[in-house]
């Protein structure tokens, strides 16, 4: 699964070098944009088969009421998992809304809902920490998140403190020296890729 994953984001062409902000307002030299992955329907259907192997080697389906998708890139993801485990799918919004019903999650969580969160990677773990906390706060239990990439900056270790276990496919030092080995980026990319994980 690692191997193929990797040659899936070198085919759509995923991982982008330049300067980048990321969503936790870090810069980063390099940006892995799995938002790309929807448009191509193959990849889209290997990545879910990817995400669901992972979540039941490691979880089963059993430990979880429904499946929760972090906003944006990972709400594809998530309402495909849902439909084809046939559990009950929701998303968080990023804030409130300000108009309808107001809320910050849409969908339906009932007090003691056991919730399975869905996001394409990790980098600091703010946006799963806030969707926690969200679903949290209306009664919902949150002790899992599956992504397919952890870029290895903290997110893991801040969701443990935190009481949740982040389940991850594949971690960015394996993704940079896969690309390598297939000739897909340079040396020095490389070594970009690995440098900004020590920052």
């Amino acid at each position: 699964m690692k191997e193929e994953l990797c040659q899936i984001l070198a085919r759509i062409g995923a991982l982008k070098f330049g300067v980048f902000t990321l969503t936790s307002r870090r810069t980063s030299p390099y940006y892995i944009d799995l938002r790309l992955v929807p448009s191509f329907p193959d990849a889209l259907q290997r990545v879910c088969d990817f995400y669901l192997s992972l979540i039941r080697g490691d979880l089963g389906t059993e430990g979880f009421d429904r499946v929760a998708g972090i906003p944006t890139a990972g709400i594809p993801f998530a309402s495909i998992i849902a439909y084809r485990l046939q559990k009950p799918f929701l998303y968080v919004r990023p804030t409130r809304r300000l108009h309808g019903r107001e809320r910050r999650i849409e969908g339906v969580v009932m007090p003691g809902d056991r919730i399975l969160l869905i996001d394409d990677l990790i980098t600091t773990g703010h946006s799963l920490r806030r969707s926690a906390a969200a679903i949290r706060a209306e009664g919902g239990l949150v002790t899992d998140a599956v992504v397919l990439l952890d870029r290895e900056e903290g997110g893991r270790e801040r969701l443990a403190k935190e009481g949740v276990k982040v389940h991850c496919l594949l971690k960015m030092d394996e993704v940079a020296k896969r690309l390598y080995d297939m000739g897909v980026i340079t040396e020095e990319q490389m070594k970009l890729i690995l440098k900004q994980m020590k920052k």
